[in-house]
C-alpha cells in the first residue's frame, strides 16, 4: 500500500509502517497496556536505567525477559543480549515476534535459575521484576546460578519492588509477590555474591538515591564476584 504523507517529514514513518506492519505486544505487555497503560512508561524506565549503566558490553543476560518488550531498550547500547523466562508460550511468542522485526543480537531460551545456571558466561547480567517471584528458600539458589552464568568482574542489576510500597500495589501485582525487600534486605541478599554494591531508589520513572523507605521500587548493581 502506497500513502502520500500531507507533511514531507512524515513520510518515511508511514512508508515503513505500511510496508512492515505495526510492531506487535507480547502477552505481558499488551495486558498492562490495556490494564495500566502509564507502568509501561515505568517499565521502559527501569531499562534504559540497565541501558546505561551497562552501556558497551559485548555479551549480556536478561533473566526474566518476560515478552521481551524491554529488551530492545539495552540492546541499543549493548553488542548482544540472551533473555531467559521459564514461561515457554511467552518465550515462543516473543521469539516469533522477534522473527518478524528481524532483531539482530538477541536470543531468547526457555530457562529456569532457580534449577540451574547457563553454560555460557556473560559480562553483565540484570533481572528485572524477578526476585519478588521466588520464594525466600530458593533465592540464594537463583543466586548462586545467575553468579555462576557471570565472568569474575561482571555487573549484575537486581530490580524489584520495594516492600515499604506494598501497600499501594495493584491485586494483580500483588498477587505473586511472596517476597519483597526493602532496600536494607536487597543489599543482604547480594552481599555475599558481589563486592561492590550500589543502592538505587526510583519512583514512576525517575531513578534516584532518596531515601529507601519512599522510593516504590529498588535496584541494586553488583559488581565484581566474590566467588
Amino acid at each position: 500500500m502506497s500513502v502520500t504523507a500531507k507533511e514531507k517529514q512524515n513520510q518515511a514513518q508511514l512508508d515503513r509502517y505500511f510496508a512492515q506492519g505495526g510492531v506487535q505486544l507480547g502477552p505481558w505487555t499488551s495486558h498492562l497496556w490495556r490494564d495500566d497503560p502509564r507502568h509501561l512508561g515505568f517499565l521502559l524506565a527501569r531499562y534504559k536505567f540497565c541501558a546505561k549503566m551497562l552501556s558497551g558490553k559485548r555479551r549480556v543476560l536478561e533473566v526474566g525477559c518476560g515478552d521481551a518488550f524491554g529488551m530492545r531498550v539495552v540492546q541499543q547500547t549493548v553488542e548482544s543480549i540472551c533473555g531467559i523466562d521459564l514461561e515457554p508460550q511467552v518465550v515462543a511468542d516473543a521469539q516469533r515476534r522477534l522473527a518478524v522485526e528481524q532483531q539482530q543480537g538477541v536470543t531468547l531460551k526457555i530457562h529456569d535459575m532457580t534449577e540451574s545456571g547457563l553454560e555460557e558466561k556473560f559480562e553483565a547480567a540484570y533481572s528485572l521484576d524477578v526476585i519478588e517471584h521466588i520464594p525466600k528458600e530458593r533465592e540464594h539458589r537463583f543466586m548462586t546460578h545467575l553468579c555462576q552464568s557471570l565472568i569474575q568482574h561482571a555487573v549484575c542489576i537486581i530490580g524489584t519492588p520495594n516492600i515499604t510500597a506494598s501497600v499501594y500495589a495493584s491485586p494483580f501485582a500483588a498477587q505473586g509477590h511472596i517476597n519483597l525487600k526493602s532496600a536494607e534486605t536487597l543489599q543482604t541478599l547480594l552481599v555475599p555474591y558481589f563486592r561492590h554494591i550500589f543502592l538505587f531508589s526510583m519512583n514512576d520513572e525517575v531513578v534516584h538515591t532518596g531515601f529507601y523507605p519512599m522510593a516504590h521500587y529498588l535496584l541494586a548493581m553488583g559488581v565484581e564476584l566474590r566467588v
